[in-house]
């Protein structure tokens, strides 16, 4: 039986949005290209559709970069044509090999790792995604998108216990980690995770007190304040909710105010139910446990692009 989720949660799912880095909510196959291709506009353009000729052309261009590659297995510039060539041909099987190599080659650059691990849970191979998340973070613990995909990983596997203890180990070890190198792990954007995936599960009590952890270290960032506004609307509390979604929205920059002072009308204001029509409340079929899970889990369903506030 496939998890029902309220739709409030779909709503704390743009705290995922907010808690962490550009590219961690877009498909890396697509950003890492479009970011560092200087053909990244027609890539975009011809990737759709690829007509026989524009196939022939892939073809053969893979084929070239795949024999420079044979003689120099470190030539970067002949990996990342391989692998960019292969992704435009939509061989993701074939992606693999150059992005491994090219991830051996690039240790500091951890956005090839991600999408390495994506590509392999395209493929479907689940665990293979989740040793790629977890090598990345052995040496890079505080990586918010290898954190992100790992839980994502499992909660589809629904192993939310997993999930939540990545998280925790994480936290408690964020301090000796963060002495010796400052900023390495961003507390409060693993709390805000660590407080979504408990409510997905619903257990708001430990939702509230994470949210509650990360109000204290940052009493400026706004994304755990509304995080508990939600929560605390969705059980029922308004007049408690009502004052944390009008601190959230004085405190949130000005890129996202619009967005969360909207959030807080839509949940602190009935819907109007128009003259003769049923309540929404009364109609089975409108009701919140109705509405289906995301398929990729928790971090992985909002798809949207910015840089963490409060940092």
């Amino acid at each position: 039986m496939s998890q029902k989720r309220n739709p409030w949660v779909s709503i704390v799912l743009v705290l995922a949005v907010l808690a962490f880095v550009g590219f961690s909510m877009i498909p890396l196959l697509d950003i890492v290209l479009t970011d560092n291709s200087p053909s990244s506009e027609a890539t975009t353009a011809s990737t759709p559709t690829i007509g026989g000729q524009k196939q022939a052309e892939l073809e053969a261009q893979a084929k070239g970069y795949e024999l420079v590659v044979q003689r120099e297995p470190q030539n970067a510039s002949a990996l990342r044509g391989l692998l960019e060539t292969r992704l435009k041909l939509g061989d993701i099987v074939g992606a693999i090999p150059p992005l491994e190599q090219i991830v051996k080659l690039n240790p500091d650059q951890p956005e090839y790792a991600v999408l390495l691990a994506q590509a392999k849970q395209q493929l479907g191979d689940k665990e293979a995604a989740a040793q790629t998340y977890r090598t990345l973070l052995a040496s890079k613990p505080g990586n918010l998108e290898a954190l992100e995909g790992l839980v994502g990983l499992y909660i589809q596997q629904k192993r939310p216990e997993a999930a939540i203890g990545l998280l925790q180990d994480t936290l408690k070890t964020a301090t000796p980690i963060n002495d010796m190198k400052p900023g390495t792990v961003d507390v409060i954007s693993v709390q805000l995770l660590l407080g979504l995936v408990y409510a997905n599960e619903k257990r708001y009590t430990e939702a509230i007190a994470i949210y509650d952890e990360a109000i204290k270290t940052n009493k400026q960032d706004f994304r755990p304040l509304l995080a508990k506004a939600l929560i605390l609307k969705e059980q029922g509390k308004v007049a408690d909710a009502k004052p944390l979604f009008t601190t959230a929205a004085s405190l949130a920059p000005p890129k996202y105010k619009d967005q969360v002072e909207q959030l807080a009308k839509e949940a602190v204001e009935p819907k109007s139910v128009p003259s003769g029509k049923e309540s929404p409340k009364s109609s089975p079929s409108a009701s919140p446990n109705n509405q289906p899970a995301s398929p990729e889990g928790v971090p992985a369903a909002p798809k949207a692009t910015a840089d963490s506030p409060g940092t």
